[in-house]
């Protein structure tokens, strides 16, 4: 579950079930660098990645003045090496954090290069936002070595919690409001009421881990064996919420009814952004909206907590349209392909 310091001016790879110096740093640098995804850019969802998909993939992590390089090792089934961002199937983080992480990087290659002689790995960095402050950087020092690839792009979608509940709802239409009003009403009349969760603990963490899969189970997505409670996104997010537990940054609402749960809402926090991750609800309950009643309730759980921004992820495909509805903003990331000129 962590992570161990390593000198990686020699070059080294990390033991990532070790105790870590670079988390601090690492968490720091996610949060203070204007991050397309800054939860995701953390230690927290990248090594519940690393745990849940990749374990045996070797890891280098270097940290110095404030900034941080993390990045695995990969071999494709035709032998050839990448380094890639930990968490390589959404490439919703970034790997390079920090104002100096590009020249951390550049410092290096030489290392890098003897390491793998005589191939050079591609390497593949993502979170680059479009002509944002990290891709100049990465053009300005390594296109003279470098080509330099578009591998994928997509947008985030994001919501902020300035002027607390009232001043989100103020910036939603007048039609989405009145239909929360509706919802949330109907829902009290039947009774429904909710339970907030913030696991301090492994233990705590377990406990409310084992609540959500049974609501899971019940839902659609349990029903048609789609969702969370299929490995390894069954656990992946067991690892996430276990490391979100060690500085209590789950957040976790249940919807109850007759002392029973029939809904969650899931996500985290990094810094004052609370980044989404998962809801589900009770098939039995579909008609009467608990996804968009628990959402409102975690906004007002936020606002509480002076959360300053909604993070939502993804915005691509028909069955993210609902993410319309309760963001404003959209966020441009794209990831790279570097691959060095012989």
């Amino acid at each position: 579950m962590h992570l161990r310091s390593t000198r990686f001016m020699d070059f080294k790879f990390s033991q990532p079930n070790s105790q870590p110096d670079h988390q601090t740093a690492w968490e720091k640098a996610a949060v203070s660098t204007n991050q397309a995804d800054p939860f995701c850019s953390s230690p927290a969802w990248q090594m519940a990645f690393h745990d849940a998909f990749s374990p045996d993939r070797r890891i280098l992590i270097v940290s110095r003045s404030n900034s941080l390089v993390a990045l695995a090792e990969h071999v494709s089934p035709q032998g050839e090496t990448y380094l890639t961002p930990i968490e390589s199937h959404w490439f919703f983080g970034c790997p390079l954090l920090g104002s100096q992480a590009v020249q951390l990087f550049n410092g290096l290659m030489d290392d890098i290069a003897r390491l793998y002689a005589p191939a050079f790995p591609q390497i593949v960095i993502s979170g680059i936002r479009p002509g944002g402050a990290l891709s100049q950087r990465l053009i300005r020092t390594f296109i003279d070595r470098f080509d330099i690839y578009l591998h994928s792009s997509g947008a985030q979608c994001a919501a902020s919690l300035a002027g607390g509940v009232d001043g989100y709802l103020s910036r939603r239409s007048g039609n989405h409001r009145k239909k929360l009003r509706k919802q949330a009403r109907k829902a009290l009349e039947q009774g429904v009421s909710f339970e907030r969760v913030a696991p301090a603990s492994a233990e705590e963490a377990e406990t409310t881990y084992a609540r959500m899969i049974a609501v899971e189970l019940k839902s659609w997505k349990g029903i048609g064996k789609c969702g969370m409670a299929e490995t390894p996104a069954k656990e992946f997010y067991d690892f996430l919420l276990k490391r979100l537990a060690s500085a209590q940054s789950g957040r976790v609402i249940f919807a109850r009814h007759d002392n029973k749960d029939i809904g969650f809402i899931f996500g985290g926090m990094a810094g004052r952004i609370y980044r989404g991750q998962q809801f589900s609800y009770d098939e039995a309950w579909k008609h009467y909206s608990i996804g968009n009643i628990m959402q409102l309730e975690q906004i007002r759980w936020l606002c509480q907590e002076k959360a300053k921004r909604y993070d939502m992820g993804p915005l691509v495909g028909p069955k993210m349209a609902y993410k319309n509805h309760w963001t404003e903003k959209e966020i441009r990331l794209q990831t790279w392909i570097l691959v060095k000129r012989r």
